[in-house]
């Protein structure tokens, strides 16, 4: 059975940081993204990692790393410059195909229960 398990939410204020994890367990899972939502919209597609690349919404391009350690089938999502429209329920997600990168959410198999992530102004 797969667990994704997601920690490091929190509040910050504007303009910190904060780093999310998302430890895998169950099976080999060679592609992982990120998403959020917020109250009232769509989730939303964050950043996503294969084995061969990354790739990023345009809303956090620049501010917001994704890596992962395979050795401890953990992938993180390194989160700068923090704003207030950042907030949301973040999720992680991951597949055990490597079909690259996708933003759309039916490309991943597996989803974690979510951590909040809360951008004080």
């Amino acid at each position: 059975q797969v667990q994704l398990v997601e920690s490091g939410g929190g509040l910050v204020q504007a303009g910190g940081s904060l780093r999310l994890s998302c430890a895998a367990s169950g099976r080999t899972l060679r592609k992982y993204g990120w998403f959020r939502q917020a109250p009232g919209k769509d989730r939303e597609f964050v950043a996503g990692i294969t084995y061969s690349g990354t790739g990023y919404a345009g809303s956090v391009k620049g501010r917001f790393t994704i890596s992962r350690d395979n050795a401890k089938n953990t992938v993180y999502l390194q989160m700068n410059s923090l704003k207030p429209e950042d907030t949301a329920v973040y999720y992680c997600a991951a597949s055990p195909n490597e079909t690259g990168v996708t933003a759309r959410a039916a490309g991943y198999d597996y989803w974690g229960q979510g951590t909040q992530v809360t951008v004080s102004s």
